[in-house]
């Protein structure tokens, strides 16, 4: 890392053991993402009520180049057995690589797209009594489509033979290939 660890304890004693423990998973990061440029985590017991249990809460703030700062925190509460604080930490730790993990995926632009970000179609049959209807594609594929899947809640508008925008779903429905997305293009008139 181009800056130190910065790990502060606040409402709460210094303690060696949790500062070590930290320090390991700051290294684990490390391992993961060697262009880290900082890393400040700060453990907290917060002002304790008349009422309230004490608790104890984690931040972990890294910072990375060319990105927006990465915080995980956690919160919990405190309990005198031991490994508590250990899985607090590690709670918060877990979360701040996923983190890195997801950003790291996107720059390698190894995120997973949706299988079609949209393509033209024209409404085949509605069934307005049952709240669905079919649309086909250019290709000659037929999908399902439900009322909710008509945005602006515009399913009642439309008619067979409307040229409409769709989406595509991921993963077929129980009636088979489905739209995740339909959406009627500006000016939409059946087209007979």
């Amino acid at each position: 890392m181009q800056k130190p660890l910065q790990i502060a304890f606040k409402n709460l004693d210094k303690s060696e053991h949790l500062e070590n423990l930290i320090r390991e998973r700051v290294d684990k990061l490390e391992q993961f993402h060697p262009r880290l440029i900082g890393c400040r985590v700060v453990l907290e017991a917060p002002a304790r009520s008349a009422t309230a249990k004490a608790s104890l809460a984690i931040s972990v703030e890294l910072d990375v180049p060319g990105r927006p700062k990465i915080i995980a925190k956690r919160q919990d509460e405190r309990r005198d057995a031991k490994g508590d604080n250990l899985k607090l930490i590690n709670q918060a730790f877990d979360a701040a690589q996923r983190q890195l993990e997801d950003m790291a995926r996107v720059v390698s632009h190894v995120v997973k797209l949706h299988e079609s970000t949209g393509e033209t179609g024209c409404i085949r049959q509605v069934e307005s009594l049952e709240d669905h209807g079919f649309v086909e594609l250019a290709q000659g594929d037929s999908l399902y489509f439900s009322r909710d899947a008509v945005a602006d809640n515009r399913f009642d508008d439309l008619k067979p033979g409307m040229v409409v925008h769709v989406t595509r779903a991921v993963r077929d429905g129980t009636m088979g290939p489905q739209a995740s997305s339909i959406r009627l293009q500006a000016g939409s008139q059946a087209v007979r």
